[in-house]
């Protein structure tokens, strides 16, 4: 846990809860995002509004559904296992994930942060938090922590670590918000979709980002081009800021996870 130099004790790494008023921030979406930069009565607001119910709204609705499939998938191709392990925590790390849903992943986080670590979930969807808090209380957990927040103003101060697992391919902008998380961490691990793998593959993701069309904002014929495109933009992000990026490809090519680890350092520094 981040310390608090002053008082010469731990301090809280949350600063806000979003269910408190506050001012719009950054261009975005997802489960954990919102929206675009703006608190006023601009376009740009409006739409972040609109943006933000429709996450809502999608992930509410099946937050049951994607509870049970996620669990009963977590293993599936060693994609999350190999996110952890990219993010390479030590014990006492916080690590904070952006669009954490039910909490597929805490498992797996709090053992590598250990009993004196801390794990901070943030998501903007109210029934996924609901059943993340639910399953934290179940195990009595208490180095957990979810937050009600958006993964493009993100309601935390620093970590030692960000995880974001097929979030970013929500954003329309998915290299301005992984660029600040990477402000926010010296290790920054992002999985995301990944087409033009193989034909069987690429027809199965296709299909399912049809279905999803709404909540992925796809509109588009060809979604797949699109999840490319942010998948492209969000590792772009990460060449950009961190010091080394690597990856991993998974399920025949159609997810990538980029880990960056370090600060970029800028030029003439």
């Amino acid at each position: 846990m981040a310390e608090d130099r002053a008082r010469g004790g731990p301090r809280s790494v949350v600063t806000r809860d979003c269910r408190r008023s506050r001012p719009r921030a950054r261009a975005g979406e997802g489960s954990g995002a919102s929206g675009a930069r703006s608190g006023d009565g601009s376009p740009e607001a409006a739409d972040d509004e609109r943006v933000a119910r429709r996450i809502q709204r999608g992930y509410g609705a099946w937050a049951r559904v994607y509870d049970w499939f996620a669990r009963a998938t977590a293993s599936v191709g060693g994609v999350r296992t190999g996110c952890v392990r990219a993010l390479d925590l030590d014990p006492g790390d916080t690590v904070v994930e952006f669009g954490c849903g039910p909490g597929v992943n805490v498992p797996a986080l709090r053992e590598a942060v250990g009993p004196t670590g801390r794990v901070v979930g943030v998501d903007i969807t109210g029934a996924m938090l609901g059943r993340a808090r639910g399953l934290a209380e179940r195990r009595g957990w208490e180095n957990v922590e979810f937050v009600r927040g958006d993964a493009t103003d993100p309601p935390v101060r620093s970590a030692d670590a960000v995880l974001a697992t097929f979030v970013t391919s929500l954003f329309p902008d998915p290299y301005a918000v992984v660029s600040d998380w990477c402000g926010l961490a010296d290790a920054v691990v992002v999985a995301a979709f990944a087409p033009r793998g193989n034909r069987p593959a690429n027809a199965a993701l296709a299909g399912f980002a049809r279905v999803n069309g709404r909540l992925f904002d796809l509109d588009s014929d060809d979604p797949l081009d699109r999840l490319d495109a942010r998948t492209t933009a969000g590792r772009r992000a990460l060449a950009d800021n961190a010091e080394t990026v690597t990856e991993e490809r998974y399920l025949f090519g159609t997810i990538t996870a980029y880990a960056g680890h370090g600060r970029a350092v800028a030029p003439g520094e």
